[in-house]
């Protein structure tokens, strides 16, 4: 029997109607159905900085244990991740594809600081949310003139890291010099930036060298030569490659240079740095971390969590990787994000509930460092602790030292 719909219950056409509402709005999101959220991601899985793939493959093992428990409300998680070779004119014509052929809601966790500035207008324009974005440059907390653009990186931003070091390491030596190798990207240039906003007047007097390197460039080793002849007493190592850094550590090592060192957050990795360096030439390095060094013998049972996923997900890839438990971690803040999304998957509101994280603990984070940002301060992560590699692995060595 055919009924009109003045026969049909009211209850029930309003549900109807709410339903038929619902996945219209579903529909006409860019990569949003009612079975899937489509997102998309850039890695450097080959080219110079191939070794911090592995937090893309973190990523990737993640998405598929939460799709295995049934998605996000309902909705599977499908991330399209493409290779840039750590290359801006590739990101930027892998941004294009992802969101003008893939059709992808959003762009997720690229990595780097100069592949994502290359992309940073584009993506501006044409309102797309680039969430959790792999850099610590303090340039993404611009919600005015960057609204869609925020990054998550694992420790604070890179200026305010960098005057973290100057200050503990004038605590230990009120009259040190310092010696900087930077790399010639927005990102080693905010570290230099913040290195002088710390000396402040005393800048010119206390550094005593600073000296830039490409990203590209085979070795470091001339550069380091240099810096050393000035007997500084701190050598702050600011790259973000791992390669550079390794070299780093290990020639200043072969020079009988025995300064204060300190290394940036994102080479703070014992597999992919310290190992390449030698373990003897990396022993008391020092960075800045938020996250909790790994310990194969921890029980802390989200760690214990932690090497369980990487054994049976990433198990070609240790899970001493830093590269590996930052991936975890940002996969899960992704989570939490689209999560407090619920059914409005509108590319606005996935920027607003990343604009309002809320004092989120992650399980790799240290205690006290929480995921907080608003509509005014896209800094997801403001602290962070001093931690020291010794006797084969990272060591915190500080109280909770707070950010601004």
């Amino acid at each position: 029997m055919i009924r009109s719909l003045n026969a049909v219950p009211a209850f029930f056409l309003t549900a109807l109607l709410s339903l038929a509402a619902a996945t219209t709005a579903s529909a006409q999101q860019p990569g949003i159905s009612d079975t899937e959220i489509k997102f998309g991601n850039i890695m450097p899985y080959s080219g110079p900085a191939s070794a911090l793939s592995v937090t893309g493959k973190a990523f990737a093992a993640y998405f598929d244990l939460v799709n295995e428990k049934g998605g996000v409300n309902g909705r599977k998680l499908n991330m399209v991740s493409l290779d840039d070779g750590f290359s801006p004119p590739k990101t930027v014509e892998a941004t294009r594809r992802l969101v003008e052929n893939d059709g992808v809601a959003f762009m997720f966790g690229t990595m780097g600081t100069a592949p994502s500035s290359a992309t940073a207008k584009y993506l501006n324009g044409a309102k797309v949310p680039h969430l959790f974005l792999i850099s610590s440059a303090s340039k993404w907390n611009d919600p005015v003139n960057q609204p869609w653009l925020m990054a998550l990186p694992w420790a604070p931003n890179y200026v305010e890291e960098a005057g973290i070091e100057v200050r503990f390491a004038r605590a230990k030596n009120p009259n040190a010099r310092f010696a900087i190798l930077y790399q010639n990207d927005d990102a080693g240039k905010d570290y230099l930036r913040g290195v002088k906003e710390a000396l402040g007047a005393d800048a010119d007097k206390l550094i005593a060298l600073a000296t830039s390197f490409e990203v590209a460039d085979p070795t470091v080793d001339s550069q380091i030569l240099t810096l050393a002849n000035t007997k500084a007493d701190v050598f702050l190592i600011y790259s973000v490659t791992p390669r550079a850094c390794a070299q780093a550590i290990r020639k200043a090592y072969e020079t009988g240079w025995r300064p204060m060192r300190f290394i940036s957050s994102g080479c703070a990795n014992k597999e992919t740095v310290m190992v390449p360096a030698g373990l003897e030439a990396a022993s008391g390095i020092m960075s800045v971390g938020s996250l909790k060094p790994y310990a194969a013998d921890s029980t802390d049972p989200d760690m214990v969590a932690y090497r369980e996923f990487m054994k049976a997900r990433v198990p070609n890839v240790d899970p001493a990787n830093f590269a590996a438990g930052y991936g975890y971690m940002v996969a899960q803040a992704l989570v939490v994000v689209l999560e407090q999304c619920k059914n409005n998957l509108s590319r606005e509101n996935i920027m607003a509930q990343a604009a309002n994280l809320k004092d989120v603990s992650l399980p790799l984070l240290m205690p006290g460092v929480k995921l907080n940002t608003t509509p005014k301060d896209y800094r997801p992560i403001k602290d962070g602790y001093m931690v020291e590699f010794r006797d084969g692995q990272f060591n915190v060595i500080s109280e909770l030292l707070r950010g601004s």
